[in-house]
C-alpha cells in the first residue's frame, strides 16, 4: 500500500464525493477544527452535513506526512478549488487516520483557509 498515495485519494474524496464517502472512510467519531467551529463530531452527523457545497477543479498540494505508529498516520497539504458559485476557494488541511480493520479512516481533520491576492 502507499499510503501516501492512499491518503491523497481519500482526502479528495472527501471534497469531491457524497455522504456515502464520509460514511465509508469517517472513524466512528471525527475530531473537527475549523474556522467557525470544533469539536467531536459522529460519522453520521458529519455524512448529513455533505452534498450543499460541490468543488470544482480540485488541486492538492501535498506539504508533509508522518505516521507516529504503524496503524496511525497525519496528512498535511494545500487545497484548492472552485465552488459550484464560481467562487475560489483555498485552505491549509490537515488530517489524521486511523487503521480499522485494515482500512484507513478519518478520526481528525483541520482547516484553516489559506489567504490569497486572487480574485476567482
Amino acid at each position: 500500500m502507499d499510503i501516501d498515495k492512499d491518503l491523497l485519494e481519500l482526502e479528495k474524496g472527501f471534497w469531491t464525493g457524497g455522504p456515502d464517502h464520509y460514511r465509508k472512510h469517517l472513524d466512528e467519531t471525527c475530531l473537527v477544527v475549523f474556522s467557525e467551529m470544533a469539536g467531536v463530531m459522529g460519522r453520521e452527523e458529519i455524512a448529513s452535513m455533505v452534498g450543499k457545497t460541490i468543488w470544482k477543479d480540485l488541486k492538492v498540494e501535498p506539504k508533509a506526512m508522518v505516521r507516529p505508529t504503524p496503524d496511525t498516520a497525519v496528512i498535511a497539504y494545500h487545497a484548492s478549488a472552485t465552488r459550484e458559485n464560481g467562487e475560489a476557494y483555498s485552505a491549509n488541511v490537515g488530517s489524521g487516520y486511523v487503521k480499522r480493520d485494515g482500512e484507513l479512516k478519518m478520526a481528525f481533520h483541520h482547516q484553516t483557509p489559506a489567504k490569497t491576492d486572487k480574485k476567482a
